[in-house]
């Protein structure tokens, strides 16, 4: 996996296939390479360079302290201009955040935006959590494996997925043997990242054609949230898939990886259910 010093800080990064460039944006907490299990093989198949990286915090502690969400952008546009220039950017959750952030701070970068799970403004939900998390580290307390994956389950997963006992199990095995059996100092200030300003005006700036994709039983970002992104960026359309939570893009993946590769290559969009 190469690794560039991008903002004095050093990121990894991993470049597959051939093609127009795609730039994949993970959520927080999470490393580049979960991409890899569905939205990689699909978009590299219908003819992508793909480019998924570790934001800042994951691998590294450098630079971690008072990160922002700008600084997440400005690391994927010395990326993109590491690369050669523009490239459409995919981003789901956090991820969403720093895609609109790159949109409308570095336009010239972006060929077309894709947006899942995205939100404008805060949500006192997404608040509470984030405090939580927060207080937790804060008293140095990390809850058992276990217990923290059927809360990831419950937080994440549509009840659809989690109406199947084998399947709910499945993926708290996921959870469980993925995670960390401590949270790095990276991923603490991930969570700690100011996340309170309201962006649904500044999306009008956004120039690049955009995509915005929500999932039905999102408790984390609500659908309603990804529809006022939408509303407020001009020309965006709007998908939203059913059955499946904030992790969709693992959920449904070959409802998602339809819309993403339809949207990029300029076809109609699938219809959805």
């Amino acid at each position: 996996m190469p690794t560039l010093t991008l903002n004095h800080v050093p990121v990894n990064y991993v470049v597959t296939g051939s093609g127009p460039r795609v730039l994949l944006i993970m959520g927080a907490g999470s490393p580049g390479r979960v991409w890899n299990t569905y939205q990689v093989p699909a978009l590299v198949k219908a003819g992508f360079e793909v480019v998924t990286m570790d934001n800042r915090g994951i691998t590294s502690t450098a630079g971690i302290e008072g990160m922002s969400i700008a600084d997440l952008a400005a690391d994927a546009a010395a990326l993109i201009e590491h690369l050669g220039g523009p490239a459409h950017v995919i981003g789901t959750s956090l991820g969403s955040r720093v895609v609109q952030e790159l949109a409308i701070t570095r336009p010239e970068l972006l060929a077309k935006a894709i947006m899942l799970a995205a939100t404008g403004r805060p949500h006192p939900v997404e608040a509470a959590l984030n405090r939580g998390q927060r207080a937790l580290h804060q008293a140095g307390i990390d809850l058992p494996p276990s217990y923290t994956a059927a809360i990831s389950a419950v937080l994440n997963l549509s009840p659809h997925t989690l109406a199947d006992p084998l399947k709910a199990q499945e993926w708290l095995d996921i959870f469980e043997y993925s995670a960390p059996t401590t949270t790095s100092a990276g991923v603490r200030a991930q969570t700690a990242m100011d996340r309170s300003h309201n962006r649904l005006t500044d999306l009008a700036a956004i120039q690049a054609p955009t995509l915005v994709i929500g999932f039905g039983d999102d408790r984390l970002t609500p659908p309603a949230q990804g529809i006022e992104v939408a509303a407020a960026i001009p020309g965006a359309r709007y998908e939203q898939i059913a059955q499946c939570g904030h992790f969709g893009y693992l959920e449904r993946p070959e409802e998602v990886n339809a819309l993403l590769i339809a949207f990029l290559h300029g076809r109609p969009l699938p219809q959805q259910p």
